[in-house]
């Protein structure tokens, strides 16, 4: 199992999700739950999709990081 970065994000009324190992792949949901979840099956049906086509599945190459600022 490879283990994918996905980025969300809180909108004014929605949830945004993408894999940016994976451009174009993108879930928007009213939560954060139904978001993780068609995610999750956007990059699988992506990552389907490319093994019918006898494409490479590509690694995972990018990394999410979280850094502490003070707002003093």
């Amino acid at each position: 199992m490879k283990e994918y970065t996905v980025l969300y994000e809180w909108g004014k009324r929605n949830w945004s999700a993408y894999g940016p190992d994976f451009p174009g792949c993108i879930a928007t949901a009213k939560t954060r739950e139904k978001v993780e979840k068609l995610i999750r099956e956007a990059i699988e049906f992506h990552i389907d999709g490319m093994l019918k086509r006898g494409e490479a599945i590509p690694a995972p190459t990018i990394e999410a990081g979280v850094v502490g600022i003070s707002t003093d």
